[in-house]
């Protein structure tokens, strides 16, 4: 019970971050520095009170997975301006998904039986069909044809950015404990790199020391969560957490702008959430 509470927990705060954020204001640049800062200030946290040994792999794998997860990040919040919250966080976790499970297939083999492929390509079906339903343009959306695009490469970038930060850990076999400052350190330096030129120091990225803290509490949460349930499940249960965002797009900021719209996000939401559980069978 324990596990699957944090598995839950992961949910909530990472499907929480978009809304969350596009509450406490400011542009994508603000948030993510706000983000990446208050992500430091837990990592450091949890470097003391857990104390793991870093290697000199760790803390370059880390620090470049970090930069990665930046780029993702702000990317992410970008999209938001021309995709709106309950498109954007569907579409984001609907490519991610397909981008590690890429990897996973094609670089990690994890689908090594006929049941898991199996599986794992009813999963990448319902997560596409997912990403079709929040993307369809609406009748009264004429003449948003450009913004809808530049939304949609700003957000493939930022699913290359998220794909290749989960990767790398993976890739060298980075443990999830000793990889969290590290990464943070990264974060922060990304953040400061790619914002310098507009320099965010405002409020703002103050307020969003909290999206930080949200992120990086769902971050600790999967963690622990994988030793008690194992992979499949929390892996599973971390992706429902869409769905809050989404809502809070639709509903408290105001973003739907017709009944059609709404239930093709909200079916959208759920094939995505349904390919999610089906990826987390394939883990097992």
């Amino acid at each position: 019970m324990t596990g699957i509470l944090l598995a839950i927990l992961a949910a909530v705060t990472w499907g929480s971050i978009v809304f969350v954020s596009n509450k406490l204001g400011g542009d994508e640049d603000s948030q993510t520095l706000g983000t990446t800062v208050g992500a430091l200030i837990f990592a450091i946290g949890v470097y003391f009170y857990k104390m793991p040994h870093l290697s000199s792999v760790t803390w370059a794998i880390g620090f470049i997975s970090g930069l990665f997860w930046c780029i993702g990040q702000k990317n992410q919040f970008g999209a938001v301006r021309y995709l709106g919250v309950a498109k954007t966080a569907p579409m984001s976790t609907g490519l991610q998904l397909i981008g590690t499970t890429f990897f996973g297939v094609f670089i990690f083999k994890e689908w090594g039986t006929t049941k898991s492929i199996i599986i794992g390509l009813a999963a990448l079906a319902c997560i596409i069909t997912g990403a079709i339903l929040t993307s369809i343009k609406q009748g009264n959306d004429k003449g948003q044809a450009k913004s809808r695009k530049k939304g949609f490469l700003i957000l493939l970038i930022s699913t290359v950015g998220y794909v290749t930060y989960v990767v790398l850990i993976r890739w060298f076999n980075i443990d999830g404990w000793a990889a969290i400052l590290p990464q943070a350190i990264g974060m922060v330096a990304g953040a400061f790199f790619i914002t310098l030129r507009d320099k965010p120091y405002n409020i703002y990225a103050v307020r969003n020391i909290l999206t930080g803290l949200l992120w990086s509490t769902g971050n600790l949460g999967l963690l622990l969560a994988l030793p008690k349930i194992g992979v499949a499940t929390s892996f599973s249960l971390s992706q429902t957490g869409i769905v809050i965002s989404t809502i809070g797009g639709l509903f408290f900021l105001n973003e739907r702008k017709s009944k059609k719209q709404v239930w093709l996000v909200l079916l959208g939401c759920l094939f995505i959430i349904i390919g999610g559980v089906l990826l987390g069978f394939t883990k097992t």
